[in-house]
């Protein structure tokens, strides 16, 4: 039977019983880097049991309880300030890993991450606290123009590639996509000369990491790209990622049952049944991912990136994040 949507349960709020969703698995967050900069409130909101999301197109807010969360998804270029948190999922029994992007860009691209020395170090710091399948690494978007040759991205890649290829089983990468949003492209501009990636070009891009690839010995994917890379051993990502959380959590019964694994030899590997049914219809075509709640904002990601689709402008990201810094209490990022 096709996904119909999270439960939805009675909660106590501070005023009354209101009705909240109760996802199975919540996706923290493709709209905003939560490690990095909501870490406290996300677990403030864990101890309360339930937080608030703002649908950014109707402004409507859902309730979101943690009653039946089995598995958090997190998304992140700098997970040192979440780590100080991570026992108290273990001690909830909250499954858990790491979409970690990992880029090699200069401040122009991306202002406000941490200089690469010190995310290299958190990465390792993460792995090792976590274990390599639980961090995987995106160097995503892949990006190039006058200032940034074909050759200078690959020598980027290969710096990072070559520091923590040990500490990851899985590399995920994406092209940029610049016509598509009016926003990266005006901020692209501004930053410099960028364009779009030519199927000629993603097939180089193919052939060179698998190049690069025969000493790390990752696995390779692409997000969210229709593409055919697999002459190059690269696979379309999932990752919000059923396979993934069968293999490291298993032994989660609950989890496992939402995911229609029955612990059969073949079950689910050999048949998408299961996983066309879980397919996220939310996410573009071209997405792998299962189902998830997702329950950060726009407007509200501090990073910066000039690439970003999901923020308007810096000065209203950072008009929010002074509003929720002035609030510590509030059920949602914004």
């Amino acid at each position: 039977m096709a996904f119909k949507g999270w439960r939805k349960i009675k909660i106590k709020n501070d005023e009354s019983f209101v009705e909240a969703v109760a996802p199975i698995i919540i996706s923290a967050s493709r709209s905003t880097d939560i490690p990095a900069f909501y870490s406290d409130w996300f677990f403030e909101r864990l101890k309360k049991g339930y937080l608030s999301w703002v649908n950014p197109f109707n402004r409507k807010e859902q309730l979101v309880a943690f009653d039946q969360t089995r598995c958090i998804v997190f998304w992140t270029k700098n997970a040192q300030p979440i780590i100080k948190h991570l026992k108290e999922l273990d001690r909830r029994n909250i499954n858990y890993y790491f979409s970690y992007t990992l880029n090699n860009y200069s401040n122009e691209l991306e202002p406000n991450v941490p200089e690469l020395r010190k995310r290299l170090n958190t990465f390792k710091q993460l792995s090792e606290l976590l274990g390599k399948e639980r961090v995987i690494w995106r160097f995503d978007p892949l990006i190039i123009g006058n200032t940034l040759t074909i050759n200078e991205l690959f020598e980027r890649i290969f710096v990072v590639g070559e520091k923590i290829h040990k500490y990851t089983n899985k590399l995920v990468f994406s092209f940029i996509d610049i016509a598509n949003y009016s926003r990266v492209k005006r901020n692209l501009e501004q930053a410099g000369a960028f364009t779009e990636f030519t199927q000629q070009l993603m097939k180089e891009v193919g052939l060179k990491l698998n190049q690069m690839n025969r000493q790390w010995k990752l696995s390779l994917a692409s997000c969210s790209e229709n593409v055919d890379l697999s002459e190059f051993d690269i696979e379309h990502n999932r990752c919000v990622d059923d396979r993934l959380m069968i293999k490291l959590f298993s032994k989660d019964e609950r989890l496992m049952d939402f995911l229609g694994y029955t612990g059969l030899q073949g079950n689910l590997f050999e048949k998408e049944d299961s996983y066309n049914e879980l397919k996220d219809k939310g996410q573009r075509k071209e997405c792998g991912c299962i189902v998830s709640k997702d329950i950060g904002s726009y407007n509200t990601c501090l990073n910066l990136c000039k690439y970003c689709y999901a923020n308007h402008s810096d000065k209203l990201v950072q008009n929010n994040y002074r509003k929720h810094q002035k609030d510590k209490n509030k059920t949602s990022i914004i």
